[in-house]
C-alpha cells in the first residue's frame, strides 16, 4: 500500500505563564504536525521545534516518501536518514524525520486496525509518568499549586522542578525551591530536579550533595550533556541518579553517552532522535548496557512505544506539552494515579482537532 505525500502544518501556542529553566526562557511553544495517508487511513505525528522543521519536512521528506510502502517503515526511515547526509541530521532534519516516523507508525496501526502498542507488542499495560514543570520563573505559590495538583490532586507520586537559575548563578534560590517543593509534596513522593546544563562540574557536585539532604533522587543535566566527562564526574560524586540524553538526534549519540558511563538513566526523545523507530533502538541499546530509559517530553507521542519497553523507567508528563496535546487531540490520556494506559483505540488513539486549533496555525 503506497504512501500519499504527507501534509505538514505548524502551530505556535503561547504559554500559560512566563517560563524558564537554568539556561533558556520562552513564552510560546511551536509544534510541527505531519499527517500521512495510505488507503483510507491517516496517521499523525508531531515534533516540537521551529517552523523551519515544517519547511524541511514539506520540501525535502514529503516528496521523498511519496509512493513508498506504508508497511515498510524501516525502509522509509532509512531513506529519510540517508537523504539528509549533506544537510546534517542533528536539529531540524532529525525533528522532521521524527514527526514523519511517528505518523508512519500511527498509520500502520490504523491500516491494521490495531492499537499501536499492540502492534509493537506490550510489556506492560500501565506506563508510569512523572509531573514535570516547576519553571524557575514560578513564584513559590505558583510552584506549590502545580506540585499540589500533581501529587495530591492527580496522585502522581513523582515530580520534577527546574533549578540552575541564570546559568547557575542562583544556587541559594535553587535550594530554597527544592526545600519548598519537598515541603509541598511530603516525604513519600519522589522529587526530581533538572538543571538543563547550568552548573559547572564542581558546582554541580556541591549542589548534588545538598540535594541529597532533601531526598532528591534524579539530577538531570547537572552539567552540559555535551560534557560526557563532567557528567561521569558528577555521577560518581553524588547520590542522586544523573540523567541526560534529550538532545540525542541519532543512535551514535546514545552509544557515546552510554560508553562514557555518563548517566544512570538514559533519556530519549522520539520527537528528536528519529521517531519511534530510533526510540526503540536507543532503548534496546540502553537495555544491553543495563540501563533504564525515560521518555523525554511529548508524552502522547511516546506512550504506546513506552508500553513495549522492558527497561522503561517512566515518561515525562511535561506541563507545556501536556497542555498542547490535551488542547490539540481528542483521546488524550489520564495520568491520575501516576500511570497511563496507552492500549485503547486504533493507532496511538489520538484524533487531531483541526478546526478547534486553527487560531494557532502559523504555516
Amino acid at each position: 500500500m503506497e504512501l500519499h505525500r504527507p501534509a505538514v502544518s505548524v502551530y505556535t501556542v503561547p504559554t500559560d505563564a512566563p517560563e524558564a529553566d537554568g539556561t533558556l526562557a520562552w513564552d510560546s511553544t511551536t509544534v510541527v504536525i505531519c499527517e500521512v495517508s495510505a488507503g483510507d487511513a491517516t496517521g499523525t505525528g508531531w515534533t516540537y521545534g521551529p517552523a523551519a522543521v515544517g519547511d524541511f519536512l514539506g520540501a525535502g521528506l514529503a516528496p521523498l516518501v511519496e509512493g513508498m510502502s506504508a508497511l515498510d517503515i524501516p525502509a522509509v526511515h532509512d531513506a529519510m536518514c540517508r537523504s539528509v547526509r549533506n544537510a546534517g541530521r542533528p536539529g531540524v532534519a532529525a525533528c522532521a524525520i521524527s514527526a514523519l516516523d511517528i505518523a508512519l507508525w500511527d498509520l500502520k496501526a490504523r491500516l491494521l486496525e490495531l492499537p499501536l502498542a499492540r502492534l509493537l507488542g506490550v510489556v506492560t499495560e500501565e506506563v508510569p509518568v512523572y509531573g514535570s514543570g516547576g519553571f524557575t520563573t514560578y513564584h513559590d505559590t505558583h510552584l506549590a499549586a502545580q506540585l499540589n495538583g500533581w501529587v495530591h490532586g492527580q496522585h502522581i507520586p513523582r515530580v520534577k522542578i527546574k533549578i540552575g537559575e541564570s546559568w547557575g548563578r542562583g544556587v541559594t534560590r535553587d535550594l530554597h525551591r527544592v526545600r519548598s517543593a519537598r515541603h509541598v509534596i511530603g516525604e513519600d513522593a519522589e522529587l526530581y530536579v533538572d538543571a538543563n546544563g547550568a552548573y559547572t562540574r564542581k558546582q554541580a557536585v556541591r549542589v548534588g550533595r545538598a540535594l541529597a539532604e532533601h531526598g532528591v533522587g534524579w539530577f538531570e543535566e547537572p552539567v552540559s550533556s555535551d560534557d560526557l566527562t563532567g557528567l561521569r564526574l558528577v555521577r560518581d560524586a553524588v547520590v542522586s541518579d544523573v540523567t541526560a540524553g534529550e538532545y540525542g538526534f541519532d543512535l551514535p549519540y546514545f552509544a557515546r553517552m552510554i560508553s562514557a558511563g555518563a548517566v544512570d538513566c538514559l533519556q530519549v526523545d522520539a520527537t528528536r532522535c528519529g521517531g519511534l523507530t530510533e526510540f526503540l533502538r536507543a532503548a534496546a541499546l540502553a537495555h544491553a548496557h543495563g540501563l533504564e530509559v525515560s521518555a523525554h517530553c511529548a508524552p502522547h507521542a511516546h506512550a504506546a512505544a513506552a508500553a513495549t519497553i522492558p527497561n522503561l523507567r517512566h515518561i515525562e508528563w511535561f506541563h507545556d506539552h501536556v497542555r498542547i496535546e490535551d488542547m490539540f487531540f481528542d483521546g488524550a490520556l489520564d495520568p491520575t494515579g501516576g500511570t497511563i494506559r496507552p492500549t485503547r483505540g486504533t493507532g496511538h488513539g489520538l484524533t487531531l482537532r483541526t478546526e478547534e486549533i486553527a487560531e494557532y496555525r502559523v504555516a
